[in-house]
């Protein structure tokens, strides 16, 4: 086996090339998978249990157990909701960088 520097591999200056493009895009993804993955454990538990203590139980008067049945559906449109939201900004900022790269 043979060792390289990581020199060698790198460009002139000595810094190692990123094949994955702009470090800046990288970390604009991650911010974006980031803020989704939080959307998506936060929004859909939060309105589970305030749509059944406030809407379903306080306002409408429902049952408990008719109460979970109606909060459990709100919770899964919520997922839903935001799934879509995130294949709609992960869409248009492929896109963007698609456009972007081919201007280049």
């Amino acid at each position: 086996m043979e060792s390289y520097d990581k020199t060698s591999l790198g460009s002139k200056s000595g810094a190692v090339v990123d094949s994955r493009g702009n470090d800046g895009s990288l970390v604009s993804v991650l911010k974006t998978l980031l803020f989704f993955t939080i959307l998506m454990i936060t929004l859909p538990i939060g309105l589970y249990f305030a749509s059944k203590a406030y809407l379903f139980e306080a306002s409408l008067g429902y049952s408990s157990n008719d109460s979970y049945f109606y909060a459990a559906i709100v919770a899964v449109i919520a997922v839903h909701v935001v799934l879509a939201l995130f294949v709609y900004v992960a869409w248009n900022e492929g896109s963007r960088q698609w456009r972007e790269g081919k201007q280049d």
